[in-house]
């Protein structure tokens, strides 16, 4: 890779820049101007095609749905040779503030509270590493099952981490959760909604990014929330004060969490398919 033809294709009068560790998927650095820094993410092109370009997008429709909360502004994408990028404004992080978290849960109950046209999205996108199937269903259920529970079963049982037998359990279960979930209109749902995808910034307030977004049940936000180490019970507050939860929701976490836990299975394997296989059987 030539990130100097990156650098160059940004169009910034890049005083220095630095590696930014933490991601797994991308290279990624804090670039310095004179007066302002940028964030600038670089992958493989030919092997995620059009990710950054599907994640300007998410990131450009989040920013006009959120109020306070802060959603980096896309700046630039584009291609490098066969590398590709995506060019952000930095977002200085801060200190939590008593209402912080209440004010992310309020700013997130008032996006899903607005409705959207059907399930799905106007194209597929990624979730980390993972084309994510996004075709129009006017039912949840319909969705759910066909574009995120099934395909990713599947790929499963290709690669051997998978039975016929658990084949048949996935199957049994999709069946059995048709009445499972509220029937509640579509919400747009930033999809990857976990606690490494939000930062709080330097005013306090929360800062979301890497969306995985589409039109989905807005529990599908809620249950990630509560994997890898969950939100402050303050985020929930504030939810459910602007756009309250339907009853049983707690109970229905594990149908919400099947579908990151088998994102995490197809590309961690280890106990996250015996998690998987776990909650398939559970409610079969």
């Amino acid at each position: 890779m030539s990130l100097q033809s990156i650098l160059d294709d940004c169009g910034l009068a890049i005083t220095r820049y630095e590696q930014v560790h933490g991601g797994d998927i991308n290279l990624a650095y804090c670039l310095y101007t004179s007066d302002a820094k940028y964030f600038l993410k670089v992958n493989d092109a030919l092997l995620y095609p059009a990710m950054f370009e599907k994640e300007a997008q998410g990131l450009k429709v989040l920013a006009e749905r959120l109020g306070i909360i802060s959603v980096p502004q896309v700046l630039k994408h584009g291609l490098a040779g066969k590398e590709q990028y995506l060019l952000l404004d930095w977002i200085d992080g801060g200190k939590t503030r008593k209402d912080s978290m209440e004010r992310f849960g309020s700013a997130m109950a008032n996006m899903h509270q607005k409705g959207a046209p059907y399930f799905g999205w106007e194209e597929n996108n990624y979730i980390g590493s993972l084309q994510q199937d996004n075709t129009i269903h006017d039912s949840w259920y319909s969705f759910y099952t066909q574009c995120r529970i099934m395909p990713l079963v599947q790929v499963l049982f290709y690669e051997g981490a998978f039975s016929t037998h658990d084949i048949a359990v996935a199957d049994t279960f999709c069946r059995k959760i048709s009445q499972r979930f509220p029937q509640e209109p579509p919400s747009l749902v930033h999809g990857d909604l976990w606690a490494g995808n939000f930062m709080i910034t330097s005013s306090g307030d929360a800062a979301i990014f890497d969306p995985a977004v589409y039109y989905g049940h807005r529990e599908m936000d809620i249950g990630i929330t509560k994997l890898f180490g969950g939100f402050d019970q303050r985020f929930y507050d504030g939810y459910n004060s602007i756009y309250p939860l339907e009853k049983h929701w707690l109970e229905r976490l594990p149908l919400t969490q099947l579908y990151p836990i088998l994102v995490h299975a197809v590309l961690f394997g280890g106990l996250y398919i015996s998690t998987a296989r776990e909650i398939m059987k559970r409610f079969s």
